[in-house]
């Protein structure tokens, strides 16, 4: 049969032209768009460190942008064996991993505080962090564990090699042993099946051989960061739970004794693996002494919830950034997003929460800095770490959420970052100790520890503009503390630190964060501001 011309195929038709769409986000200078961050890096004493914080934002809002896509895709595998059969316990990344942590590494947000330690490198080291989280949160897991190490195996003379390494700008991802490394990374095994937040109630045993030698035999529910050199573990020797560093790597060259039994499969973080381990006479060093296992880690935990702040503060402002700028481009109902009165509130009350996360968060990081010399920081440290922790981690899932609903659908849709956002939001709230372990230790810091309350009573009262009625609540709030109420007595005394610390700083923020935040001018949910706040100037602020 042949074809007639009325069966020809109708010519292709473009059914629609693509328009009110923004541009690309990035790149784009992190640095440079932070108003907030540049402020804090100087008030808090981390002006010496401008220059490279600078240059890394720039870097992470261009390379490492644009890295962390596929570095987050393509998830970690484990390879138990080689195609010979023999164990290797081995894990597996993306190329685009090791670059991005090789960026952090060499510009010091693993170990700035340490190989350079003048006054302020703590203050430098937290704006790299929060700079790096913003683009690949999964690398911060190894990043901070490393960081935070290094002061505990400072203690031990015989683990000298070990700190230098961890605090080294050098990257190397080989599994072979640290010897033959510049750099070493370093992970955690603390929580077991039966424990989970309390150690205490580990089962993996510790015994001696010789020295400060021991040889483990257990398992870890939570192995974290399983391709690290080595690893800082909680394990009951015969005086009590002790801490110890299990190395991939025996002294002799040979392979310890540890296997890697599957890789969790987890909500969000999917760039960092995260895993289950057994241990099966392993060889470790003791650090501290035995029975001593909690005390001997507490300087490292300190460290690691000042990152959970850092890293749910920097969600927070990444997911910020990404809703203003689609609100500055998309048009509905005949105008730019950014110009609706409802969504003028909706961002400008993320900006506020935003900018008072960092600052709180930047505050903390100058007492983490000043603690070994400072007897009353060290105290603000202690206790304003876990407050901190607590309420930053906590608001972080419900803001990235409403900046999702900021974009609309787009939000929802992979492409656009915020999904990855909102699955990492809800982790750094777990990690390190839950919401309630958290309050429980605030309120045994209270009881126990006085120069803690006081710390607290000099942060709150050193400024104007605190209202005296918030002030005198809290104050009754303590005195009545118990158990059952201990998260409301903390989300109080996180605003209230939160409030100081933007005053202090001459915030044009303040105001507007004591009327919403102090003063009951606030709803439930996140675009509740009260009448008179001057919207525009904040958004403006949160980014140029």
């Amino acid at each position: 049969m042949t074809a007639t011309f009325d069966d020809a195929p109708s010519p292709i038709r473009p059914t629609h032209e693509v328009g009110n769409q923004p541009p690309e986000f990035a790149p784009r200078d992190l640095w440079r768009d932070d108003i907030a961050l540049r402020e804090s890096l100087l008030r808090e004493g981390g002006e010496e460190w401008q220059p490279q914080v600078a240059a890394y934002g720039r870097l992470a809002g261009d390379t490492l942008y644009a890295l962390g896509f596929d570095a987050h895709r393509d998830r970690p595998r484990l390879r138990t064996h080689d195609r010979f059969g023999h164990r290797i316990d081995v894990v597996e990344f993306h190329p685009n991993y090791h670059a991005v942590m090789q960026a952090a590494v060499e510009h010091g947000v693993a170990g700035l505080s340490w190989h350079e330690p003048q006054p302020g490198a703590h203050v430098a080291r937290a704006a790299l962090s929060y700079l790096h989280h913003q683009v690949e949160p999964g690398s911060s897991c190894p990043l901070t564990m490393t960081h935070a190490a290094v002061p505990v195996l400072q203690q031990v003379p015989a683990l000298a090699e070990w700190a230098t390494k961890a605090a080294a700008p050098h990257y190397d991802p080989r599994n072979v042993p640290i010897s033959d490394k510049l750099g070493v990374t370093l992970g955690m095994g603390m929580t077991e099946k039966q424990g989970g937040s309390d150690v205490r109630a580990n089962t993996t045993v510790a015994t001696p051989l010789s020295g400060d030698e021991y040889e483990l035999v257990g398992h870890k529910w939570f192995f974290s960061a399983p391709m690290s050199d080595g690893f800082l573990v909680l394990a009951q020797a015969p005086g009590g739970l002790t801490c110890l560093l299990m190395p991939r790597w025996r002294p002799d060259g040979s392979r310890n004794a540890f296997r890697i039994m599957r890789l969790k499969d987890k909500l969000g973080d999917w760039s960092n693996a995260s895993s289950e381990v057994e241990f099966d006479g392993a060889w470790a060093r003791r650090v501290g002494d035995e029975g001593r296992g909690v005390a001997t880690i507490i300087r490292m935990v300190m460290l690691t919830r000042l990152d959970c702040m850092l890293g749910s503060a920097a969600e927070m402002r990444m997911a910020l950034a990404q809703a203003i700028h689609h609100a500055r481009h998309r048009r509905a109902f005949g105008k730019r997003l950014v110009e609706q009165p409802l969504m003028r509130n909706v961002l400008a009350d993320l900006a506020l929460e935003s900018e008072a996360a960092l600052a709180l968060s930047m505050r903390v990081a100058r007492a983490v800095d000043a603690a070994p010399k400072d007897s009353d920081e060290a105290a603000f440290a202690r206790i304003a770490t876990a407050i901190g922790k607590y309420w930053i981690c906590k608001r972080a899932p419900a803001f990235v959420n409403e900046a999702q609903e900021c974009l609309g659908g787009a939000g929802y849709v992979e492409e656009s970052m915020l999904p990855r956002l909102y699955r990492q939001a809800p982790l750094n709230s777990i990690w390190e100790g839950s919401g309630n372990i958290q309050c429980l230790d605030v309120l045994r810091a209270l009881v126990r520890e006085p120069e803690c309350m006081a710390a607290l009573q000099q942060e709150l009262s050193a400024v104007d503009g605190v209202p005296e009625e918030f002030i005198a609540g809290l104050a009754a709030s303590i005195a009545r503390a118990e158990e059952g109420g201990a998260r409301m007595l903390v989300e109080q005394l996180a605003l209230g630190l939160q409030a100081a610390a933007l005053l202090r700083a001459g915030s044009p923020m303040a105001e507007a964060f004591v009327r919403s935040r102090l003063e009951g001018g606030h709803g439930l949910a996140f675009g509740t501001l009260p009448a008179g706040i001057g919207f525009d100037a904040i958004i403006a602020r949160a980014l140029p």
